[in-house]
């Protein structure tokens, strides 16, 4: 298993969306990164993510799993760009912000404290434990 972060603002496209999509999910479309692409390359089914509110919240807020592998994402005709599905799995229970995670020493090394603006990027296992002990959420 190996475990994401998504980020996504929350006006374009939120966690009630995601939710609301069901066990059908939603492709994570519209990424032109490079980095963020690669990581979508490396995810399997049934890995484990983060849905973070980027912008205004900048906070974690739910857990999400991945339910369709790498593929031609459908909003460009460009073929270097690929995207992963992705479903809801439980929202957290306290959602758990950028200043939360700086403000733990045990984050330190996470890429969201340090490269923030990366869409999607990899959480080692010992910081999704200690994100979610923050938020009060079942890993």
């Amino acid at each position: 298993m190996t475990y994401w972060l998504f980020k996504s603002e929350a006006e374009v496209w939120s966690w009630d969306q995601q939710v609301a999509k069901g066990d059908e999910g939603e492709q994570w479309d519209g990424v032109r990164n490079y980095q963020a692409r690669n990581n979508m390359r490396q995810m399997k089914v049934g890995d484990l993510g983060f849905f973070y509110h980027s912008r205004a919240e900048k906070e974690i807020v739910g857990i999400v799993s991945v339910c369709g592998e790498a593929h031609p994402d459908s909003t460009t005709d460009d073929p270097r760009w690929e995207c992963v599905d992705i479903k809801a799995v439980r929202p957290f229970t306290t959602p758990v912000t950028l200043a939360m995670c700086k403000a733990d020493p045990r984050l330190e090394n996470m890429v969201l404290v340090n490269n923030s603006r990366l869409s999607v990027q990899p959480v080692t296992e010992e910081e999704w434990k200690v994100v979610c002990e923050l938020g009060n959420t079942a890993p």
